[in-house]
């Protein structure tokens, strides 16, 4: 467990050292957690690191480095463990520095700020929270109210269509008995024709037949009576 923090030493948040070493806080946290992976140790308050000068210079050193950052982890947990061997064996933690601190105003002050800092930031990231919750909230109800429309939509097309092709199929169907009665009536007249001209053309057969019946039995009459070769070279010529 570190004992190397020192009387009056400020402590920092992680807000704090992201802006005294032009840094995100999620970049500062990230570089706690390679260094934590190698073996370095922060003063916490439960999951929360408690930044002192030293551990600042460390964040630093791994910002700065041309090599991997675990190489320049494990080589900055060395130093801290050698600078923890050789200190003195006053075993100070974090609930002593907050006992301490209660005896010395500028400690308290400082350690107030951090709190206050940190619940700021959870304040603000809370805030996030809530408002992307509630914009999701938003696009859901959004998206459920769309979901709704689509479907109502594809249902009342799917509707309208199948009522438009009945009415399509019941008018074309309308309409082909239509054109079947005009073509049955066209028939019929034709055929009425037909039968018609037959009717007046064997009347004009039998009137022509009576007529050349008649015609005959007159110039056989005649041909009694007048000259023989008179009549008969004039029924030849009619007959021709």
């Amino acid at each position: 467990m570190r004992h190397d923090i020192r009387p009056n030493e400020r402590a920092y948040s992680t807000k704090e050292v992201a802006e005294e070493v032009g840094l995100a806080t999620t970049t500062v946290r990230k570089y706690g957690q390679i260094l934590e992976r190698n073996g370095y140790e922060f003063f916490k308050d439960g999951d929360r690191r408690i930044f002192v000068r030293s551990d600042i210079e460390a964040i630093i050193a791994i910002r700065d480095t041309e090599k991997p950052k675990d190489d320049t982890a494990k080589e900055v947990m060395e130093k801290q463990k050698a600078r923890l061997e050789e200190g003195n064996e006053t075993s100070v933690t974090l609930p002593d520095t907050y006992d301490n601190s209660l005896q010395d105003p500028n400690q308290l002050k400082d350690l107030l700020k951090v709190l206050a800092n940190e619940l700021a930031a959870t304040n603000e990231m809370n805030t996030q929270l809530r408002n992307d919750v509630s914009h999701l909230k938003t696009a859901v109800s959004q998206l459920q109210q769309d979901h709704h429309a689509i479907s109502s939509g594809v249902g009342n097309f799917s509707q309208k269509t199948h009522t438009n092709m009945e009415k399509l199929m019941e008018q074309q169907k309308n309409q082909y008995e239509s054109l079947l009665e005009q073509e049955k009536e066209k028939s019929e007249f034709l055929l009425e024709e037909i039968r018609n001209m037959r009717e007046d053309q064997n009347k004009e057969w039998q009137l022509q037949s009576d007529f050349n019946k008649r015609l005959e039995e007159n110039v056989h009459k005649e041909s009694i009576e007048k000259p023989k070769g008179f009549w008969a070279k004039l029924l030849f010529l009619l007959r021709k």
